[in-house]
């Protein structure tokens, strides 16, 4: 399977799951090129967001709080760098603050946008799997790298008994190349 086909699988098989909504841009209408992944989902597992990096993740963690398990999509790397203060003092925060009273389970899915056939520019190429490693304590970094590590990385964000936060990166350039 390619590494398309099986981004594409998964998140139906993730639209199944109980509670699950996408929350973001280009989640229910064209727009870049993750959409090609979500264009089949039922369309009330979508909820488009303005673009607004910070109060997508704010409205994502609100969604945690009251039962939901939103999957909060990024088509970029660079532009979830917007999110990052709400991701590192909020949803990576909460679990401390409340003495692991309050754990949010969240799935942000961001890509590494893609450089081919067209180079988009620098602002849309970066990959900051590292820096994110490094800025939190309770969100896990998972980079999807294989076809096959794609499915497993959802189904434990889903199924994970600690209730973690999952930070799921992929790669553009795989969809064509994988």
């Amino acid at each position: 399977m390619t590494y398309f086909d099986e981004l594409k699988r998964t998140m139906e098989w993730v639209a199944a799951q109980p509670k699950t909504l996408f929350v973001g841009q280009t989640v229910s209408d064209p727009g870049t090129f993750m959409y090609q992944t979500l264009r089949d989902l039922p369309k009330d597992k979508g909820l488009e967001m303005p673009i607004n990096e910070s109060f997508q993740m704010q409205f994502t963690l609100g969604l945690a709080l009251e039962g939901y398990l939103p999957i909060s999509v990024y088509p970029r790397q660079n532009f979830l760098l917007l999110a990052s203060s709400d991701m590192v003092n909020m949803l990576d925060k909460i679990p401390a603050i409340s003495g692991n009273q309050i754990l949010p389970k969240v799935i942000i899915r961001v890509a590494v946008g893609p450089d081919f056939p067209v180079h988009p520019g620098h602002q849309h190429v970066g990959n900051f799997a590292e820096a994110f490693r490094n800025l939190f304590d309770w969100i896990e970094v998972v980079e999807l790298e294989e076809p096959e590590d794609i499915f497993p990385a959802y189904k434990k964000a889903i199924e994970r008994a600690d209730n973690r936060a999952t930070l799921l990166i992929e790669h553009g350039n795989y969809y064509q190349q994988k």
